[in-house]
């Protein structure tokens, strides 16, 4: 599917000299170290501290609390005969190619609809596995909305820019490697981002930047437009994490809160942040489960602590996110690491004082 590199080339060196795109573009922090920390105010000091207090008591009986509610989540599965109802568009045997995993499909209520004008198979109903994800019916400006997807397979390439570029998604990030150590394939190449300039159907995509951070990111700046458009190219962010073992986690939280650091200052209206692993559930919905947390406690919404409703949410919308108690317990180590972090420098030193006593847990 992919044209000539000099084709694309031509097509997004006209377009890119939108001085939009090019703001945008630079607005990007490049740096290759750990992002620094926002600047808080005194209330969300004060959040931060109340939240950090609460997760660091559940911390404190061995995990024994985390481990029940994970057992909560797991008793309130959907059943199979649940699944097959609610994705029929997914069962569709037009579609059934377009899944990596024949059991991790996306619910009819929603799913990503590539706009049937730009879906060449009406038959498919625009389909892509691909869910809309959000903890809140609405969300604030400050809090990301998310699209959980699949590892994009080679015949879907072209449907996963669509969806880029029809949801203005500003950021995509890989939590996967190309390919494991088993040599199985996770996910397809879908940005070929050292190959220069690419065609995917009429879909131009260009990297202008490779970085490698401090923790092992690796930062894609790109720009993705359609070849004979005359508007300014979508820029978008491409940050892939490609140590984090399938089904597993990371050996520490560093990387995955650089992640958020890097995406967190987005608003909201710039569109959903793509987020993917292999089958887009597990590493998945373990980072959307972070994200919103953090975004959330620093908007002062203190039902984000409620870490059961929120994964039960994201299932609602996503079968099996946050697959394993593994997975389920980082997300209360980063939380907490970042809440931590973020109170350790804050800039609201005259609270200070009484923000480091409000985070020792109450044993008595």
């Amino acid at each position: 599917m992919a044209a000539s590199a000099s084709a694309a080339s031509k097509t997004l060196t006209s377009s890119s000299s939108s001085s939009s795109t090019s703001s945008a573009l630079t607005s990007v922090d490049t740096s290759t170290g750990f992002p620094p920390k926002p600047s808080l105010s005194s209330d969300q000091l004060r959040h931060c501290a109340q939240a950090l207090k609460f997760l660091k008591e559940k911390q404190s009986d061995q995990y024994s609390v985390i481990e029940k509610e994970f057992s909560i989540l797991q008793d309130h599965r959907m059943r199979a005969s649940e699944v097959n109802s609610s994705c029929s568009v997914a069962k569709l045997h037009v579609n059934c190619r377009k899944n990596r995993y024949s059991d991790v499909v996306p619910f009819d209520a929603n799913r990503v609809v590539i706009d049937p004008c730009k879906d060449h198979r009406p038959s498919t109903m625009g389909y892509i596995n691909a869910s809309f994800i959000t903890a809140e019916a609405n969300p604030s400006e400050n809090v990301s909305r998310f699209i959980a997807t699949q590892g994009p397979l080679p015949e879907t390439f072209e449907d996963f820019w669509e969806m880029v570029l029809q949801n203005h998604c500003p950021a995509i990030v890989m939590l996967t490697k190309l390919v494991d150590h088993s040599r199985i394939q996770k996910c397809g190449d879908y940005f070929q981002a050292e190959n220069g300039p690419r065609l995917f159907g009429n879909i131009c995509t260009v990297t202008k930047k490779i970085t490698t951070t401090d923790t092992s990111l690796v930062l894609r700046h790109m720009e993705v437009n359609r070849e004979e458009s005359e508007d300014p190219p979508l820029p978008v962010l491409h940050i892939q994490y490609p140590e984090w073992p399938d089904h597993g986690v990371p050996y520490d939280t560093l990387a995955v809160r650089e992640i958020f650091r890097r995406l967190r200052h987005i608003p909201s209206s710039k569109g959903p942040i793509v987020v993917h692993c292999s089958a887009g559930i597990g590493r998945t919905g373990t980072y959307c489960a972070i994200h919103n947390t953090i975004q959330r406690i620093l908007v002062g919404d203190m039902s984000a602590l409620d870490l059961v409703k929120t994964v039960s949410s994201f299932r609602s919308q996503r079968m099996g996110m946050v697959q394993t108690l593994d997975q389920y317990v980082f997300c209360y180590e980063a939380i907490i690491d970042e809440l931590e972090d973020l109170i350790s420098d804050s800039n609201v030193q005259r609270n200070k004082k009484c923000v480091l006593a409000m985070t020792r847990p109450n044993l008595s």
